[in-house]
């Protein structure tokens, strides 16, 4: 058995990459939906924390590294079909998003008479300073 028999497993995408999805380890509440390439995933077991490909940039980067708020990775996790990579985190200052959020799925769909429009919910608790990625 080959010592990186474990990342082969993943079913990477015709761009070499698959989605990654944070998770508060605590809360179980979904914190953002990021993207992995082999490279980002190797530095995420590797050091514990968690690193990203970012499509927009082309390049890897580690979360928190320009805004301070990192992801400490307790557990990652393989979904049935190997398709999407769940990690369980700790946020460091309770914050997940760029925008300074605690987590990036802060617009909900509401309904009323006039229609269905999107709602921003959570508050801005720190400073956005990462670009997001596209």
């Amino acid at each position: 058995m080959n010592a990186n028999d474990w990342i082969e497993r993943v079913a990477w995408n015709a761009d070499g990459l698959v989605p990654a999805v944070a998770q508060d380890a605590t809360s179980g509440e979904v914190l953002m939906v990021a993207w992995m390439n082999r490279d980002s995933l190797e530095r995420t077991a590797e050091s514990g924390e968690a690193h990203y490909w970012s499509r927009s940039r082309r390049s890897l980067w580690r979360k928190g590294e320009t805004s301070g708020h990192t992801q400490r990775v307790l557990e990652i996790r393989l979904d049935c079909d190997a398709d999407t990579v769940l990690l369980r985190v700790e946020s460091v200052a309770g914050i997940a998003c760029h925008t300074g959020r605690r987590r990036c799925f802060f617009s909900v769909l509401e309904s009323g008479p006039r229609g269905r429009r999107w709602v921003e919910t959570d508050p801005v608790i720190g400073a956005g300073r990462e670009k997001a990625d596209g």
